[in-house]
Order: C-alpha cells, then structure tokens, then sequence
C-alpha cells in the first residue's frame, strides 16, 4: 500500500484507479517473447489524522471487531512471538481489513483503521455517484472504473491511454512523472466534464415539458 499526501492528491490520482498494463521482453527468457504484465490499481480518500465530526459519521469504533494474531510471514511462519497482527471488520458493511506492517500491534491497529475509514469514505462517494448516475438513467466511466487505463510498452517507448483511445511516443517520460502524466489528467477531466454536461443535456431531453 502507497499513501500519498498533499494538496489535491485524491483528485489528481483518482483518475489513475483501474488496469494498468506493461509489455517488455522478459529479462530471463533468451527468446526475447513479449511478456504482458497487469495490475490493477484502487485509489482511495483518507481521512485526517485528526478525529473530525465526519470521520464520526462514517466509522463508530463500536462497530468494528477487533481480533489479533500473530504475524505471518513467507510460508505461513510465525514472524514474531506477539500477536501484533491485527484484523479489524466492520460489522455492518462486513468490510475487513488486516494490518502486520509493524511490530506493534498498537500502530498496526491504527493504521488498519486509518484504511477502514478511507475504505468507507470510498463506498459512500461511490453509493453517491450511483445515486446521481440513476437519478440521470446514465452509465458512464467513473473515477472507480475496472477498465483498463494505459498501456506502457517498452521496446516502442510508448503510451497508450485507452480512456482517450491516444497514443504518446513518451514513455520515460511517463515512468518519470513527467509533464505527460499532467497532460493526460487534464484531457481526462476535460473528457469527464463533456460527459456531465452531455449527460445532464441528455436528461432533460427526456423530460416532459407539460409536467
């Protein structure tokens, strides 16, 4: 897990939720075959580390199971003797999340209910796009779509975003977080807001004007 902090960070890398594919040869096979490699990434919002009145509204801690166990490690073996693993569920979404990254069991809690919360926050924005999508009857690429998101093939040096159906000759510069990244976020937005405007003009085309 990647936790990225700073001004708009949830808006700008939201947009990079999805698949995410790369082509290469594979260092180990003297063939030189094309090997294609996918991962799919989630973004989610976090919420603060201070305690906040809407952190309240979408986790109450009475909510949530707390169970310890101790850590595993390769192979399913015991890493340390404590039961500093822990494994939170939150009881009415059924949401579960296990958290060893440390060797306390006290920061291991924290953190794991850092990313209960952020996964929370998460389904609400999510229930709250679907709420407005089927008051508009639309169906349209959202911020949390599994599609896939770009393409990043090496031996041609490009770049393929499949959201824009465009290619860039401009893949180290990509893998660099160079100014193309800024360039493909803002086309994205450029095409989402088409989207609403179209969508909403769609809706009141259905509308009947003597209601």
């Amino acid at each position: 897990m990647l936790e990225v902090t700073g001004e708009r960070a949830y808006k700008y890398l939201r947009r990079e939720a999805g698949g995410h594919r790369v082509q290469r040869p594979s260092a180990t096979d003297q063939t030189e075959k094309m090997h294609t490699s996918v991962v799919s990434v989630v973004v989610w919002p976090l919420e603060p580390e201070t305690t906040s009145s809407k952190g309240d509204d979408l986790l109450n801690e009475k909510d949530v199971r707390v169970e310890t166990m101790r850590a595993r490690g390769a192979g399913g073996q015991h890493v340390n003797r404590t039961e500093s693993a822990v494994r939170l569920t939150h009881v009415p979404t059924g949401i579960t999340v296990s958290m060893q990254d440390s060797r306390s069991q006290h920061e291991n809690r924290n953190k794991a209910m850092r990313v209960l919360r952020a996964r929370l926050l998460d389904q609400k924005l999510q229930e709250e796009q679907a709420a407005w999508r089927a008051v508009q009857s639309m169906h349209t690429r959202t911020a949390y779509s599994s599609d896939k998101i770009r393409t990043y093939n090496f031996p041609q040096g490009r770049v393929t975003d499949h959201r824009l159906e465009q290619t860039y000759y401009a893949l180290v510069e990509a893998l660099d977080g160079g100014e193309i990244l800024d360039v493909l976020n803002d086309e994205v937005e450029a095409m989402e807001r088409r989207e609403r405007i179209e969508e909403f003009l769609a809706g009141l085309d259905k509308q009947d004007p003597c209601k």
